[in-house]
């Protein structure tokens, strides 16, 4: 469906909201449940269903489809990325799929990496986190494949602080206001730094799948590693990204 349709079909159903109507904007729409889903896959690894997680985005879609203001000038994406994503969060909390031990492994890795880094002036390896933290190389991999579920804390965080009101600045003006523009462009700077604490590995899959926008399958012919490979290169750098990004790592999502 082309824009000019999609805008015809969104002013009959702010008209009417008549369920048929609805039930094609939902289909129209399906694809960025897909997206949202996808993203949200890449922390969670094989934890939890990518199906699951698209099952419980269509009910965040519908969600934005009935709460959305066509008169606003607001893109109905943007808008409904955020009640899709927070759909698919609400859910996952509410199945307590994140326990406190994985939490606190999480703050004793990151709490690890930055003792190395402030010793050594760069980014740390498996061997040193490992030996900081006490345990072996394998633990330290399994303890990074299961902490991928912590790093939703940061995405709902962010899901919670991206409020309608900001969506609704966003959409209404043509202009940056000073701050917005500092903090662009103090994002910019972090995240190059960032990039350069990274392998040459863990910064393809980086670019490859927030720049380049492949999936996981794609990637990992580029690189011609596993999938799981790819999973754990993914969690492996937004961990060490974390110390730099801090609270803007919930973007990357």
């Amino acid at each position: 469906m082309d824009e000019a349709s999609r805008d015809e079909l969104w002013q009959k159903y702010s008209k009417t909201h008549d369920d048929n109507l609805r039930d094609e904007l939902i289909l129209e729409y399906a694809q960025l449940v897909k997206l949202v889903a996808g993203r949200l896959s890449m922390y969670l690894g094989y934890n939890v269903e990518y199906d699951d997680l698209v099952g419980y985005g269509i009910f965040g879609l519908i969600d934005a489809i009935d709460k959305f203001d066509y008169g606003k000038n607001v893109k109905f994406e943007t808008y409904a990325s955020l009640r899709i994503r927070g759909a698919i969060l609400d859910q996952i909390r509410k199945m307590d799929w994140i326990p406190r031990s994985l939490r606190q492994k999480q703050k004793k890795i990151d709490a690890a990496m930055a003792r190395i880094e402030a010793q050594t002036g760069r980014a740390s390896t498996d061997e040193e986190i490992a030996k900081e933290l006490g345990i072996t190389v394998e633990e330290l991999i399994n303890w990074q494949g299961q902490t991928k579920m912590s790093n939703l804390v940061s995405l709902d965080e962010y899901t919670e602080e991206g409020s309608e009101a900001g969506i609704e600045a966003v959409g209404n003006t043509r202009f940056e206001c000073p701050e917005d523009a500092v903090e662009k462009e103090e994002l910019k700077k972090k995240i190059v730094e960032a990039l350069d604490m990274l392998t040459e590995k863990e910064r393809s899959v980086v670019v490859l799948y927030y720049y380049e926008e492949m999936t996981l399958k794609e990637i990992s012919l580029v690189l011609e590693v596993s999938e799981s490979r790819v999973s754990q290169l993914h969690t492996k750098a937004l961990n060490k990204m974390r110390l730099k990004l801090g609270d803007y790592i919930g973007l990357l999502a």
